[in-house]
């Protein structure tokens, strides 16, 4: 039986995911100790946290737009844990995952799979829920700056990280797009949509360019997989399983 699920879109690559009592943070690049308003406001703040019976922090890899040291304020309670796709910070207590790399927490089950940037992406069972957070794993094909060779290398090791990944059911997938590529921004996910078809897919990682996520959901809905384009912090979906398990 699955608990209710809400999964709120923070900013950037960030959500908050909210199930079985358990809150569930991914790449978030913007907590700050002072701030004040929980995810409604898209961001995660003390009050927030404590509402809950566990809490864990994910960060897929360092960049500065996935990671923010300031996660740690939360350190104290002591029902919060970090889980990082990169070795843990001096002075941090944290669980370093790699790809292949298993770890359940609260209750919580984790797979890290690959990138195909730094880190690793993760899969997690949650509540009766199966969500995935590709942090950069993506199919990165810079066209301006790039040889032919240097393209084809790069599709064929994305490729190559997501094929463990077929087969595998999942609820809800958060995966990049990023405009900076030109037209083919979207290349890696219609890719991600097509062989792993998750139930419902969220555009991540469009460096403020709403539009690209919104026309990505209009174009890319299949039978297979619903899109769900959340543009604003603190924008979020809510799911909950009927008793037959659809």
């Amino acid at each position: 039986m699955s608990e209710p699920l809400r999964i709120t879109y923070l900013r950037h690559s960030g959500f908050a995911v909210e199930t079985g009592g358990a809150l569930l943070v991914f790449d978030d690049a913007e907590s700050e100790q002072s701030r004040e308003g929980g995810i409604a406001q898209g961001h995660v703040d003390r009050a927030l946290l404590e509402r809950y019976e566990s809490v864990i922090f994910f960060v897929s890899h360092s960049h500065d737009d996935h990671y923010n040291e300031a996660i740690f304020s939360f350190s104290d309670l002591p029902k919060v844990r970090y889980v990082l796709g990169f070795p843990a910070p001096a002075g941090r207590e944290a669980g370093s995952m790699r790809k292949g790399d298993d770890l359940s927490l609260f209750g919580v089950d984790i797979t890290a799979y690959g990138s195909t940037d730094e880190g690793v992406s993760f899969l997690v069972r949650a509540g009766g829920w199966t969500i995935f957070h590709a942090g950069d794993l993506n199919f990165w094909h810079w066209r301006e700056e790039s040889t032919f060779k240097e393209i084809a290398q790069a599709e064929e090791a994305f490729h190559a990280e997501v094929a463990p990944l077929i087969g595998r059911e999942i609820d809800f997938a958060m995966f990049p797009l990023d405009p900076r590529m030109g037209e083919m921004y979207d290349a890696g996910a219609q890719y991600f949509l097509m062989e792993v078809r998750p139930k419902v897919m969220i555009p991540m990682h469009w460096w403020g360019r709403a539009e690209a996520a919104l026309e990505f959901a209009r174009r890319n809905r299949s039978k297979h997989t619903e899109i769900l384009a959340l543009t604003r912090p603190g924008e979020s979906l809510r799911a909950e399983r009927d008793p037959s398990g659809e």
